[in-house]
C-alpha cells in the first residue's frame, strides 16, 4: 500500500478523516472535482454520487481509496447543520464501495459551484505504486 494514515499524538483524532497521510509511491493522482451529474436537491444524494465519481475516477487509474492522501469537500452555503446529510452521503457511498474511507479531509463552504443544482464537489489525490 503507498499510504499510510496516522494522527499524531496531540492532535485531534476524529472518527471521519486522519491528520496525516503519508505517500510513498511513485505515481501521484489528481482527480478533478467530482459532482452529481444526476443532480436531485439533496445534500447526501450528491455526496454519495460525487464519491462514488471519486471512485470511478480512482479506478480508472489503477487505483483505490485505499490510494487516497487527501480529499477536498466544496459544499454550498454551509453551515455545520449540514454536516450529517454530508455525513450520511459518504456512509452510502462507503457502504457501496466497501471500504471505510478515512484519508485527511478539508471542507470549504463555497458561495456556488459550475451550476446552480450542484450542491458538493469533492477532489481526490492519490498516490499509486
Amino acid at each position: 500500500m503507498a499510504v499510510t494514515l496516522i494522527n499524531p499524538t496531540g492532535l485531534p483524532e476524529l472518527d471521519v478523516y486522519h491528520q496525516v497521510a503519508i505517500g510513498t509511491g511513485t505515481r501521484l493522482v489528481f482527480i478533478a472535482g467530482q459532482v452529481a451529474w444526476n443532480a436531485v436537491p439533496d445534500l447526501a444524494a450528491q455526496v454519495e454520487e460525487a464519491y462514488l465519481n471519486v471512485g470511478t475516477a480512482l479506478a480508472a487509474a489503477g487505483g483505490s481509496f485505499a490510494d487516497v492522501t487527501r480529499l477536498t469537500f466544496y459544499a454550498v452555503d454551509w453551515n455545520p447543520e449540514k454536516m450529517p446529510e454530508l455525513l450520511d452521503g459518504i456512509a452510502r457511498a462507503a457502504a457501496k464501495l466497501g471500504i471505510t474511507p478515512t484519508p485527511p479531509a478539508t471542507l470549504i463552504g463555497v458561495a456556488t459551484l459550475d451550476v446552480p443544482e450542484h450542491l458538493v464537489e469533492i477532489e481526490a489525490t492519490a498516490v499509486l505504486n
